[in-house]
């Protein structure tokens, strides 16, 4: 059970991770694999706002399809 778990959270992961990757592209901010502690603290904001912000907004939209 442990094994198929790790493999859920590893597949969650890297979901969110080409999430974050395609929002920060949309807003045009720079985000690259691994250490980004160049990034303002706007900028880090911007992508984690507009990542919650699209998902607010996928969710409503499933609501409203009754989904």
């Amino acid at each position: 059970m442990t094994n198929s778990n790790s493999k859920t959270k590893k597949d969650a992961q890297e979901a969110l991770d080409r999430f974050k990757m395609e929002v920060a592209s949309e807003i045009g901010v720079n985000l690259k694999d691994g250490y980004n502690g160049d990034l303002t603290s706007a900028e880090a904001g911007s992508v984690g706002g507009n990542m919650v912000k699209k998902m607010i907004r996928r969710q409503e939209e499933q609501m409203s399809q009754g989904k």
